[in-house]
């Protein structure tokens, strides 16, 4: 199960790791190379390379952002903003007066393996870690996901309530438990609620997410959301090898309408949003239909949150475009994605840079397709990839080596940085048109105080010139290089 945390707590944490200055010295990135395509960067308690906050020139100047597999990173970059264009070659036209989605935010899961590998490294090295994701001088995540109890990425499982048959669950505790509630008896494995909608168990399911929303509450930790339920198709596999509940999209909708919307409407958190589905695209627009057609579902509903397993296999357009075509009102969600998780590229790579591609190509192919936020899996894990009870191992963005008291970025933490530093809360992507078929992928977006952000992913071998026209100010003449993502930004007044 996850759950957001609201932007509000997340300004309270950037205020505080904020105030914390930078080392003195270069903020170069420390590159290291363990023989993949690309470089690493080193962080420890006194260095880690940092853009710093980001302000924008006067109008008539743009700023550009490079990372490349050559190994750039973040590279900043300043020039004019021509008055005529040069009329040769790629023109990418913003076209304003096209407004879509407005953006969320972006972020990362505080599992209990992110939680581990970050504590174990020292004080110094902890807050700078932190720093390089929080702070504005890092790149600015917003969104936090947080499992309920156990996930496949904890030492061992648990869920908060101990006591069989305790259905007022007076011994809820955030604390190791065993499971109950479930057909199989077992927290893995095949298996839904016992019952049906509006009977004990289910409200029983609906309470003890009240119950975690009260007890973190007590932390002064609050949530802006909260999904159904993590990958409920996994559920319904024979076999299926770490946590899981099964429910189908018939029983997804009776649950929210009969049980956890009106629980959690007459509880002390009514304002918290509700995401279905958090599983795979694939799913949709299927699941949506059967979920959101329901007028008694639907009235506690405010997104539909997406996964990224599987992607290749449906395009985007007849999934995420189908949905978001049939319910404009419900907002789309990427809430999980990592890298290494398929059997045949597994675990870590240290410096790999086709995963940072693979980042970058999904979430602009996400934006473009109204996904108003996208959400990494785990903020830090270890050289293994772990830990993990069940030993699925997978990559993260942030690697740590506790015993050098160091944590590597990786390419791909670079990816994120492009959208989720420069995509703030509230901006808007616009249209863009481009003059001829072109190898580059690209997204705008209108920020709130009216400045623009082009992002630009170039997976091919060749270096791309192109310009890029805003009747607002003129023209931006530009160069993508081979294997590179490139975000520019510039004022409209």
């Amino acid at each position: 199960m996850a759950l957001l945390l609201p932007s509000s707590v997340l300004l309270a944490l950037v205020f505080l790791v904020a105030a914390v200055t930078l080392s003195t010295g270069s903020h170069e990135c420390v590159a290291r190379n363990f023989g993949h395509d690309s470089v690493v960067c080193e962080c420890n308690a006194t260095h880690c390379d940092s853009v710093g906050p980001v302000t924008l020139p006067p109008l008539g100047q743009y700023s550009s952002f490079l990372t490349s597999r050559a190994g750039s990173r973040l590279e900043a970059g300043r020039g004019p903003v021509q008055v005529n264009g040069t009329g040769a070659g790629l023109r990418l036209t913003i076209v304003p007066y096209q407004k879509y989605q407005k953006i969320r935010g972006f972020g990362g899961a505080m599992t209990d393996a992110a939680a581990i590998n970050i504590l174990s490294l020292s004080a110094g090295a902890q807050d700078q870690l932190l720093r390089q994701y929080f702070s504005p001088e890092g790149i600015g995540y917003s969104v936090v996901r947080v499992p309920m109890a156990s996930c496949d990425f904890s030492t061992r499982l648990y869920t908060y309530a101990d006591t069989p048959g305790d259905y007022n669950l007076d011994n809820f505790t955030l604390a190791p438990e065993d499971v109950n509630m479930k057909t199989n008896g077992a927290l893995i494995g095949k298996g839904s609620l016992k019952g049906r909608a509006g009977g004990k168990e289910h409200k029983t399911w609906a309470q003890y997410y009240i119950r975690f929303l009260e007890e973190y509450a007590k932390y002064n930790l609050t949530f802006w959301a909260l999904t159904t339920g993590n990958e409920p198709s996994a559920g319904q596999i024979s076999n299926y090898s770490f946590q899981a509940l099964g429910f189908t999209p018939e029983e997804q909708r009776d649950w929210v309408a009969l049980d956890l919307g009106p629980a959690l409407h007459a509880s002390s958190h009514p304002r918290t949003h509700v995401l279905i589905l958090d599983d795979n695209r694939l799913l949709l627009p299927h699941w949506a239909k059967v979920v959101l057609n329901d007028i008694h579902a639907g009235r506690f509903i405010h997104g539909v949150a997406v996964h990224w397993y599987m992607d290749g296999l449906v395009p985007a357009e007849i999934s995420l475009g189908a949905t978001h075509h049939l319910y404009p009102e419900y907002y789309l969600f990427a809430t999980e994605a990592c890298a290494g998780w398929s059997p045949l590229d597994r675990g870590v790579k240290l410096g790999s840079w086709d995963r940072a591609e693979q980042y970058a190509h999904d979430i602009l192919g996400d934006l473009n397709h109204y996904v108003v936020g996208w959400t990494d899996w785990n903020l830090a894990l270890d050289q293994t990839g772990g830990p993990n009870w069940v030993k699925n191992f997978v990559d993260s963005p942030v690697i740590v080596d506790a015993q050098r008291d160091v944590f590597y970025k990786q390419p791909h933490f670079y990816s994120m940085a492009h959208f989720s530093k420069f995509l703030w809360e509230g901006s808007q992507r616009v249209g863009v048109a481009s003059s001829q078929n072109t190898a580059l992928e690209y997204s705008a977006f209108v920020r709130p105080d009216g400045s623009v952000v082009l992002v630009i992913l170039n997976r091919s071998s060749s270096v791309i010139q192109f310009e890029v026209e805003d009747l607002a100010v003129g023209y931006v003449s530009s160069t993508a290089p081979a294997h590179s993502l490139l975000t520019l930004a510039w004022n409209t007044h």
